[in-house]
């Protein structure tokens, strides 16, 4: 029976040792929430480092830690204090945590760093490898782990892989200075399925694989070798439940803890006080030191406000080993003390500090008894804070403000939203929050409330694990369509029992790659053997069937008397004659043409016309891929609206544009052609749009294959030029 494998960096439990004895207390972040139901749904097992070193570890106690996990449903990857330090407070927190929240100064690109973080990686991976058999479900989670998917996949290739970033991932200008960045996305690309939060990070990442590794992109699927990789966005719940059940009661209950007590006394004390929250882990990209500077710069533009208002700073101590955190909270220290040094009246601190973790309950009554919730990430992933405030608002009052930059903004757009940089907003918006009539801010709140209990955090694992067990379900049908060997043998077979064949063979993209110059794509001699085997072979008759101009062909093959079909059907030759026109098409609307198409070569950089006898071809394989594909919608549109009426078509082909005329296509001709014999063979092979055509209007019986693994009307695919040679050669052998 197939079981789902989660893997994440820490296991969902936290060890206790006591004397001579372990104990596993299940934790309550965000992700071992998240995952419960995905983890006690059916058989399944959690891996990840328990957060002992090997050195923390006395080898006696070792089995009792794993018989304590195993009750869990964990199993332990275990690191000693050297890879820690390496793969975790280096490569992850030292380089891939700066990076990817757009802080490039803090950015270290330590070599030793990323050779930790590989070795780590393969430790995982092996684990999972240990633990898992080719037909499981395995999610592996977040950054420090963006290496396992493509280790797994090397040795579990029928295995069903998903992950899920939980930080941002940067724009490609950003994640381009990462000197491993090829690596990292390789790594990615191991997965299935790969989530994030908005389409903002899936964008980008999309972006940098199209970039750097110059894979196909279409929509949110990328397409490597003989598998499609889903991208997609999956925003973070939360508990919503557990916060709002969790309000209710502690308001119906009349006992109080003495943080409420504290809180009920300062409210009492000064009536129309404002207490205005801001929890976050102690991390520079949090903007806590702006926040506190907004504050101040709000009490001094508008004074009226002081002793009226209080802002409270949970700070949960976070990676207080690393540099720049001990620098952000000795700043966060000297301002606090500074604010409230200045400002402080008797009567009145302006800000309370706690420098701490607190437990469940107490957070609660802070979520309840603040007014306001003042959330200004300069870069969050999620930030789930946001999502518990509202959540345990329960009557209907309160009021949040949330920087544009957390991945929850997207979802959250009745919160005030303001950029994190800008003091200015910030302090209009505290005061708009401070006077918002309450009428409305129960609108904005029922609405709020509405979304997150409706897709909350079971909601979001089991939308993710549906969509993983989806592509599960989509891929048989296509390795179905990839020619095995058992289906090169049996078309193999076909073909050599057959008398009569026909051969339809594009050339680029299929024949020979792609190049810069398209008149550097010549023939090889090893493809001039096999066509001269597939000519002369009795019985067959080849076409070469392109979109490259008759004069080109000619120089290249005329002399060989191959049968050819070229700009998508306007002209052939057959057995070395002179070219002649199979349709009757006109070209007077290219002067019309030309000119737009010269207007958007000059404004996209590499990108070149290519102009034939009865078409005209826009190029744009040597322009930055995301630049190109833009222009290419564009001029898309452009021609569209300015063809109208007239007899000429846009196809869209592998980087390249071309206008022509509309009753000329590849599939037209293939017909014509057939129609001329009898053939208990036909076989048409082609890698772009263009020859969907031909795939399209061939007999049902009729061999058709897709070049590279895109949607087609093919019924066969092969990865490659390598592999249609392969193929080729079969026919011959």
């Amino acid at each position: 029976m197939a079981k789902t494998i989660i893997i994440s960096n820490r296991l969902p439990v936290q060890l206790q040792i006591g004397k001579g004895t372990i104990n596993a207390i299940p934790s309550v972040g965000g992700l071992a929430t998240g995952m419960k139901s995905v983890h006690k749904g059916g058989e399944s097992l959690w891996i990840g480092w328990s957060g002992l070193t090997d050195e923390d570890i006395h080898i006696s106690l070792a089995p009792k830690i794993d018989e304590a996990l195993a009750k869990h449903g964990c199993t332990a990857v275990n690191l000693s204090e050297q890879e820690v330090e390496g793969f975790y407070y280096g490569f992850s927190n030292r380089t891939i945590w700066p990076l990817f929240h757009y802080f490039m100064e803090y950015a270290e690109f330590e070599l030793d760093f990323w050779e930790t973080y590989k070795s780590v990686n393969q430790k995982f991976a092996d684990a999972i490898i240990a633990q898992s058999d080719d037909d499981d479900i395995i999610w592996v989670h977040d950054y420090q782990l963006m290496l396992v998917p493509q280790m797994v996949k090397e040795k579990r290739p029928n295995a069903s892989i998903g992950f899920f970033l939980h930080i941002p991932f940067p724009s490609y200008e950003i994640f381009r200075t990462l000197p491993w960045r090829e690596e990292v996305l390789k790594g990615l690309l191991g997965a299935d399925l790969i989530g994030f939060h908005t389409y903002d990070y899936e964008r980008h990442f999309l972006s940098s694989v199209r970039r750097l590794l110059g894979l196909e992109v279409s929509f949110n699927e990328i397409y490597l070798q003989n598998r499609v990789i889903k991208v997609d966005s999956f925003p973070m719940g939360i508990d919503y439940n557990k916060f709002s059940n969790a309000a209710k009661k502690k308001m119906a209950n009349a006992q109080r803890s003495d943080l409420q007590e504290k809180l009920d006394s300062h409210k009492a004390s000064a009536p129309g006080t404002k207490l205005v929250l801001s929890i976050d882990r102690l991390d520079y990209s949090k903007g806590i030191a702006k926040r506190i500077n907004a504050f101040e710069y709000f009490l001094n533009k508008y004074p009226e406000y002081q002793e009226k208002i209080r802002l409270i700073i949970l700070a949960v101590p976070s990676r207080s080993n690393v540099p720049q955190y001990q620098l952000l909270k000795r700043e966060i220290d000297e301002l606090v003390g500074r604010i409230n040094g200045e400002l402080a009246t008797v009567n009145w601190t302006p800000i309370w500090y706690f420098y701490r973790s607190l437990p469940f309950d107490s957070l609660i009554d802070l979520y309840t008894s603040c007014d306001i919730a003042w959330l200004t990430p300069l870069r969050d992933g999620m930030n789930l804070v946001a999502k518990e405030y509202i959540a345990t608002r329960t009557k209907g009052t309160g009021v949040l403000i949330l920087s544009e930059m957390a991945g929850s903004a997207y979802e959250m757009n009745e919160a005030l939203l303001i950029n994190p940089n800008n003091f200015e907003e910030q302090a209009d918006t505290l005061k708009q929050a401070i006077t918002m009539p309450e009428e409305e801010q129960a609108n904005r709140i029922e609405i709020l409330q509405k979304r997150l209990s409706r897709y909350n955090v079971e909601v979001w694992a089991n939308s993710f694990m549906e969509t993983l067990i989806q592509q599960k379900e989509e891929s048989p049908a296509r390795v179905a369509k990839k020619i095995t060997p058992s289906v090169l043998e049996t078309i193999s077979k076909k073909y050599k029992k057959a008398q009569k064949r026909l051969l339809f063979i594009d050339y680029d993209g299929t024949l020979t790659g792609f190049h810069k110059d398209p008149q550097k794509a010549i023939p090889d001699e090893e493809m001039y053997q096999l066509l001269d085997a597939l000519h002369n072979q009795e019985g067959t008759t080849m076409f070469l069937i392109s979109g490259r101009d008759h004069e080109t062909f000619g120089r290249w093959f005329l002399h060989k008397k191959y049968n050819m079909i070229v700009e998508h059907g306007v002209w052939i030759s057959k057995n070395g004659e002179a070219f002649q026109l199979l349709e009757q098409v006109k070209n007077d609307w290219m002067q019309k043409i030309r000119p737009v198409l010269e207007s958007f070569v000059d404004r996209t950089p590499g990108s070149f016309i290519e102009e034939k006898n009865f078409s005209l071809a826009w190029h744009y394989r040597n322009t930055d891929p995301d630049f190109g594909q833009k222009r290419a919608a564009e001029l898309n549109e452009v021609l569209t609206s300015l063809i109208g009426n007239d007899d000429i078509s846009v196809l869209s082909g592998n980087k390249v544009m071309e206008v022509k005329s509309s009753n000329v296509n590849k599939g037209r001709a293939a017909v014509r052609i057939l129609s001329e014999d009898t053939y208990d063979f036909v076989f048409a092979i082609g890698d772009d749009w263009t020859d969907e055509f031909m795939f399209q209007e061939l007999p049902k019986e009729a061999i058709t294959v897709k070049v590279g693994l895109n949607k087609t009307q093919a019924k066969y695919f092969v990865e490659g030029t390598k592999r249609v040679r392969e193929l080729l050669k079969k026919f011959i052998a």
